[in-house]
């Protein structure tokens, strides 16, 4: 059904766009910052290191201004664990809390809504060393960790997202450079999914406090969702979507809105003798999270055909890639998407489909957190000529009208990214910001920022509240 007479975005929908910390930011060990997990892993071949990324950290104000000509209503952004706690708990540092403070305030003052990232791929690597979210104490560091922010920024950020695609650091956590696994491991998938369980549990913990410290705050997740389709209409092939579907989707939303694990997944990992251990009291901590919120990051749908267990699956090398598991699903490339030049599927409509069966399923207002197009973006005469981005972005925010006119509760859109960052795993080359960043991999240039047709354009749609899409 697509309809014609379509709603209007809400008034105070939040017109934004996001970053995180660790691949924005720069100054990785400056003013009293310690080393995450990001800053000390080995760099791909071919990738720039953190160091100075898009150098946010010096050239924020400059930054948000320009933000605020795009005429931003919300800033979503992440806070650094160990710019706060260089070494994840105990001492903070005041340098870390003031360049926050600075920004947030940064925002306010052009009347940008800053919504806030806890956790964003960046474990301190002193935590690193204590095991990460392996030990069972990494529950409590993260919950230090949320009050502290929550003491030091929460008169000024009404909205919170605890742990970015929680999905990603289980499901392709070394494409991330997250993953740790415990020396002597026997049972990888054991372990993964015991420290999946305490993220979980950090996560409920964490929204439990924010309602306590914060009561006029909203908090939400903020998973990597991508629907599945089925790639056929065999019935062996809707099974294989349904599994895929709650290992990728449903175990993260299921748990964070209801507080109990997806059937489906607890079956899966019975039959891996994966399922986490509970600690006593998890039951109940579950359950009391009560997200105000879904935020969640879309880039395309999935696609999962059978797998009779026969012969070796795809390895899952980043977030989109389907990979499969052998006798539950397989990863399926759908013949009726284009892909971007670094090989996602391109699905707005699948986009609409997501939105819908979150918002069928949950009940709850959606923000999207990401979506994007990452792109070989060249500078060409002191401009940048992006109408690439401009047809993704608009074919997807048309598709956010459809889904507020199918009756779906959208609090807001924060595409990846306000500016260009490190990603995650192609560097500086894989561009998907608004505002170029003067710099290629290894070369710094003059990281001077200039202005992308999308910027323009995507200024033009915020100004009529989504009405004018137009080229």
């Amino acid at each position: 059904m697509l309809h014609k007479n379509l709603k209007p975005f809400p008034n105070g929908f939040f017109w934004g766009a996001s970053t995180s910390a660790y691949q924005v930011e720069g100054a990785s060990l400056e003013d009293g910052k310690g080393p995450s997990c990001q800053d000390v892993k080995m760099v791909p071949e071919g990738t720039s290191d953190l160091t100075v990324c898009a150098d946010h950290y010096h050239h924020y104000q400059e930054d948000i201004a320009l933000m605020a000509e795009m005429g931003f209503h919300s800033y979503r952004f992440s806070i650094s664990w160990s710019r706060i706690l260089p070494e994840g708990t105990g001492r903070i540092n005041p340098q870390g809390i003031e360049f926050y403070s600075n920004l947030i305030d940064e925002c306010r003052k052009y009347g940008i809504e800053p919504i806030v990232t806890m956790f964003h791929f960046d474990m301190p690597a002193a935590l690193d060393e204590r095991g990460s979210w392996s030990n069972r104490e990494s529950v409590e560091w993260f919950l230090e960790f949320a009050r502290i922010l929550f003491e030091n920024f929460g008169d000024r950020v009404k909205y919170w997202l605890t742990i970015n695609e929680q999905n990603m650091l289980t499901l392709v956590g070394p494409a991330i450079g997250s993953l740790f696994i415990p020396e002597g491991c026997t049972n990888q998938m054991k372990e993964i999914y015991q420290q999946n369980h305490h993220q979980l549990v950090a996560q409920a913990k964490a929204m439990e406090l924010c309602h306590k410290m914060l009561p006029e705050a909203k908090i939400g997740p903020a998973p990597n969702i991508s629907l599945v389709y089925a790639a056929t209409c065999k019935p062996e092939d809707v099974l294989a979507a349904q599994n895929f579907n709650a290992i990728r989707n449903w175990l993260y939303l299921d748990m964070a809105v209801y507080g109990v694990y997806n059937h489906l997944v607890w079956s899966y990992l019975e039959a891996h003798d994966a399922c986490p251990v509970f600690s006593e009291g998890d039951e109940d901590v579950l359950k009391n999270a009560h997200p105000d919120f879904i935020g969640f990051n879309y880039y395309s749908t999935a696609t999962a055909e059978a797998d009779n267990g026969g012969e070796e699956t795809e390895t899952t090398v980043d977030q989109q890639s389907a990979g499969g598991e052998a006798g539950v699903y397989k990863g399926y490339h759908n013949p009726n998407l284009m892909k971007t030049e670094f090989g996602w599927e391109i699905d707005p409509i699948g986009f609409r489909a997501t939105m819908r069966e979150l918002y069928s399923r949950y009940r709850l207002p959606l923000l999207v957190t990401e979506n994007g197009l990452g792109a070989y973006d060249k500078l060409e005469d002191g401009k940048i000529h992006d109408p690439y981005r401009i047809q993704y972005l608009r074919e997807h925010i048309a598709q956010i009208q459809q889904a507020i006119t199918d009756g779906v509760d959208m609090l807001g859109y924060n595409p990846w990214s306000a500016i260009d960052l490190i990603s995650t795993h192609e560097g500086m080359k894989k561009r998907y910001g608004l505002i170029y960043v003067d710099r290629d991999e290894f070369d710094l240039k003059t990281l001077k920022r200039y202005r992308k047709d999308s910027f323009y354009w995507y200024k033009k749609v915020i100004a009529t509240n989504g009405e004018d899409l137009a080229d």
